[in-house]
């Protein structure tokens, strides 16, 4: 049975995938080697927030572990994770996908990489994975690379009205890999080639890495000249022209921000040249969360509260506000902090319901309202009722709220 697309990959980027297919009409089989995601699926459940699971219906669907679907496949797409080890790139997942894609691929198949990695990584590491039977890539199957460009808990642009970068090992493998997209999104844009295209993503992420890092430490410059970094951004943010608003937190957290540059940094250390601003960047962002706990410490010692056994209740620890989402989240290194100052921590997030710290459990505090010495506001979920937090001390990262008790970043 002719299968229109194949999905590897069931996470945030290939169940969006896979459900916007759907809708679209095709037939699609989405792979994962989680079984636990399998089974979720196959009974209604869908491990991915925000997709509507009601669009996986069985006609259109189907989910399994096993990858005999990408024989009867006109389009494979590998959307699976490309994280770190130790700082540097870890390509393991792309590989498993590639081999095993490879292993049932058969001609005339389009076969499209989403994953974010360091340009190069379509032509020099998968290709050879998919031509390992004989297959010549560009002549006997279509190769394609085009970036996954999801934002989890964006309400305004998803995967269909969002620009979607294309490309190809040839200009025939980039023309099918466009055709392909514009069934499922509005607008599709080609790459000159797939190191481009590649390239594009690494600097979307570094671009907004580099400019919190900025505003990061601005926030750290104005502390401490007395300066209201808030009214400072408010100020520049009315110019109409040459600046963008980005504003200052308690750090970096999710897949890409975190991860994405030390792909770039990764690919110019190979190449013996400089990536300065990236990596000063990454080290900017991941001190804000021991700056929190400093400043934590300052506000409870300035109220007479020794932080040594200290109560203080973080609310918000997901990575953005409005997401079930706790990877690479600045909580974890704001939890470190303070328990190493000897604080008692405990967290309030409705999107959280587990929140552990180096294996060991992090408290919940189910009411927002809690007596506690310091309240430390990192996230500003639209369910929180914020203006309870105002009625004891509070460090507000976000610079979202007001009162005499309120203290912002």
């Amino acid at each position: 049975m002719a299968v229109d697309l194949v999905v590897v990959g069931l996470g945030y980027v290939g169940l969006p995938l896979a459900a916007r297919a759907c809708a679209a009409g095709l037939t699609v089989v989405g792979v994962d080697t989680d079984a636990a995601v399998v089974e979720a699926l196959r009974v209604g459940r869908c491990p991915v927030p925000g997709v509507d699971p009601a669009v996986l219906a069985p006609e259109r669907f189907t989910a399994t572990t096993g990858f005999s679907a990408v024989a009867a496949a006109d389009t494979v797409v590998i959307c699976v994770p490309t994280g770190l080890v130790d700082g540097e790139p870890d390509l393991r997942a792309v590989i498993g996908a590639g081999r095993s894609v490879g292993e049932h691929l058969r001609p005339d198949t389009l076969v499209v990489l989403e994953s974010t990695s360091y340009p190069g990584t379509t032509e020099e590491v998968l290709q050879p994975l998919l031509a390992a039977r004989g297959l010549v890539p560009g002549i006997d199957f279509n190769l394609a690379y085009s970036p996954e460009r999801v934002d989890p808990g964006n309400g305004r642009f998803g995967l269909r009205n969002t620009p979607k970068v294309v490309s190809g090992l040839t200009p025939l493998c980039a023309k099918r890999c466009a055709a392909f997209y514009e069934q499922l999104v509005d607008t599709v844009v080609t790459a000159a080639g797939m190191r481009e295209a590649e390239t594009s993503k690494l600097l979307e992420n570094s671009y907004r890495l580099v400019n919190i890092a900025l505003v990061n430490e601005l926030a750290v410059f104005c502390e401490r000249l007395g300066i209201d970094v808030w009214d400072v951004l408010r100020c520049a943010g009315t110019k109409p022209f040459g600046f963008e608003p980005f504003r200052p937190g308690p750090g970096v957290g999710g897949h890409c921000i975190p991860v994405d540059p030390r792909y770039l940094a990764a690919r110019a250390r190979a190449e013996g040249l400089p990536c300065s601003m990236v990596s000063t960047a990454q080290e900017v962002n991941a001190g804000m969360p021991g700056y929190v706990a400093r400043r934590a410490k300052d506000l409870l010692a300035a109220a007479g509260v020794p932080l040594p056994g200290a109560r203080v209740l973080l609310v918000g620890v997901t990575y953005k506000p409005d997401v079930p989402d706790l990877r690479h989240s600045p909580a974890v290194g704001v939890v470190r902090a303070l328990r190493a100052l000897g604080a008692s921590v405990a967290y309030h997030d409705p999107h959280a319901p587990v929140f552990a710290v180096d294996g060991e459990p992090v408290p919940v505090e189910p009411a927002l309202d809690a007596p506690v010495d310091l309240v430390v506001l990192l996230q500003d979920h639209r369910c929180l009722d914020l203006a309870v937090l105002t009625r004891q001390p509070v460090l507000d990262t976000r610079g979202v709220l007001e009162g005499d008790l309120v203290r912002r970043l």
